[in-house]
């Protein structure tokens, strides 16, 4: 059974950055799937970023992220990482991690079958 678990979260100022990090176990980073996803109450889990390592590694990025989010993997601690350049405070959310077996980066929610328990992230002006 794949386990994730985010950190890093916080409250930061405009323009700041913040590194999230989803640790993943039961299952190694670079045979799965790994996405970020984002949601504020009352509103629908929003994708934000997405790798894989099928055919030498690639990514995908929401359009609203594309140049101030990075991804990493650590392969060390088995976990991909979300670097967060330049935050807005529409930035702000619960940014939650999520995984699945399959090797399409997919861009909804039922394209992932794992999740983890969500780390905030507070972005004030």
């Amino acid at each position: 059974q794949v386990r994730l678990v985010e950190s890093g979260g916080g409250s930061v100022q405009a323009g700041d950055g913040l590194t999230l990090s989803c640790e993943i176990s039961g299952g190694a980073v670079d045979r799965l799937t790994v996405a970020w996803f984002r949601q504020n109450p009352g509103t629908q889990r929003e994708f934000v970023a997405a790798w894989t390592e099928g055919t030498g590694g690639t990514s995908r990025k929401s359009d609203s992220v594309r140049d101030r989010f990075v991804l990493s993997r650590d392969y060390n601690k088995n976990s991909l990482l979300l670097h967060m350049m330049q935050l807005k405070v529409e930035d702000s959310a619960t940014y939650f991690c999520a995984a699945t077996q399959r090797r399409e980066l997919g861009l909804g929610v039922g394209d992932y079958s794992y999740w983890g328990q969500g780390t905030q992230v507070t972005v004030s002006s």
